[in-house]
Parts: structure tokens; sequence; C-alpha cells
């Protein structure tokens, strides 16, 4: 039998290197040339593990979530909840994650994972499967679109932290008429913009918790109907 010589690498080293990468700059440094430098390998001996970029990536945006935290005791409310907070902490600790180009359902382990553990929190449900796969699909589409938007803020404070202070409020007075836009200009004369700072992590959380509870709080409605 002939033995062939042992890879020194395989696509799970590979992986970890691009994710050190984008941890360190960006996920704009990533590119196979440059996992090979780190990795002191050529870049063609890279494409004999991993055949793209772009499995790169995938491989990248499964690896990043890291394992999911045990469920709480509870009702399902709580363990959904927890489960929201911890999926947005993951993605906060990289966001570069939310940057990666998504084609498809999860199909990962680590997220199949995650999946797997928010379908369980609905265990005790009289939800059919369908239904809580749209209730986990819906929590997660909420919890990445809020995710979003803070890592968007985060960067545009870095870039221009005057346009966060309470100038905003000033200025949404300036350009909005009251008569095209009645309820945005009543919620501004409420002093709901006139913040010292719109950017403040503290508001975002409080901002994350109160969209969670309203779908939550959906959810609820709905499977009171169902029983």
């Amino acid at each position: 039998m002939k033995r062939g010589r042992k890879p020194t690498i395989d696509a799970a080293d590979i992986t970890r290197t691009a994710i050190a990468i984008a941890d360190a700059e960006g996920l704009a440094a990533v590119s196979m040339a440059r996992v090979a430098q780190e990795m002191g390998n050529a870049t063609m001996a890279l494409y004999r593990h991993v055949k793209s970029k772009d499995e790169l990536l995938a491989l990248m945006w499964d690896e990043a979530m890291e394992d999911p935290p045990p469920l709480p005791d509870g009702e399902w409310r709580d363990k959904l909840g927890f489960w929201a907070k911890a999926v947005l902490a993951a993605i906060r600790r990289r966001p570069w994650f939310l940057q990666i180009p998504v084609s498809g359902p999860p199909s990962g382990p680590r997220n199949l994972a995650w999946f797997d553990r928010a379908l369980t929190a609905l265990d005790d449900t009289p939800l059919e499967p369908g239904e809580k796969v749209g209730v986990v699909m819906g929590l997660s589409t909420f919890v990445q679109g809020e995710a979003r938007l803070s890592v968007t803020l985060a960067s545009g404070f870095e870039q221009d932290p005057g346009q966060f202070g309470h100038r905003y409020g000033q200025r949404l007075r300036q350009i909005v008429d009251p008569r095209r836009m009645p309820a945005l200009a009543e919620v501004i004369a409420a002093g709901v913009f006139d913040l010292d700072d719109v950017q403040d992590v503290g508001d975002l959380d409080a901002d994350f918790d109160f969209g969670l509870r309203l779908f939550l709080e959906g959810v609820a409605a709905h499977i009171g109907g169902r029983a």
C-alpha cells in the first residue's frame, strides 16, 4: 500500500488563520494569498483544502459563531430571549461576521447547533415543526438586523462623533416638515432625539430589549391562539 505524505495543513487550520486575520484587521484583509503567507505555505497549497475564497468565507461564517451556550431553565420565552442575546453577543465579538455574504440557509455544524438550540427552546410549546422554524428564522433575522444597525452606527460614530450628539435632534427640526411628516414631527417635538449621545451602548441595548420583547409577545399571542 502506497503511503502518501501526511498534509501539514487542513481546512480547519486555514479557517482559523483567516479568522485571526479578520479579528485583527477586518474581513477586507482576508485573501487566500494573505492566509497562505501567515501560514508559511504557498497559496496553491491552500486550494487543495479550500477550493475558493467563497468557500473560505463560508467556513469562516460558521466557525466565527463558536459553540452556543446551554439554555437556562425556565419557559420558552426566557430560553429564546437568552438565545437571542447570546447570538447578539457572538456577532458583536466579531462584527466582520455581518460582512460575509449569505447565499443560503445555515448548513455548517456551528450554525446548525445554534439553530437546534433555538428550536429546543420551543419544545414545550404547541407549535408545529414548521411554525417553530418560522419563529427561529424570524428571531434570527431580527437579531442580525439589530446587530448590523449597532455595528454600522459604531462605525459612523468613529468617523464623525458629532453627528450622534444633540445636534441630531436640532437638525431634524430643521429638515422635517410637520405638514408632510406629522407623525415624525410629533416624535421630534417630544424630544425623543434630544440626546447627548445617540450612540450610547445602553440605549442600543434598551432598544434591542424592547424589540425582542415585542417579538416574543407576538409569538406568545400566536401560541395562545393555537392553544
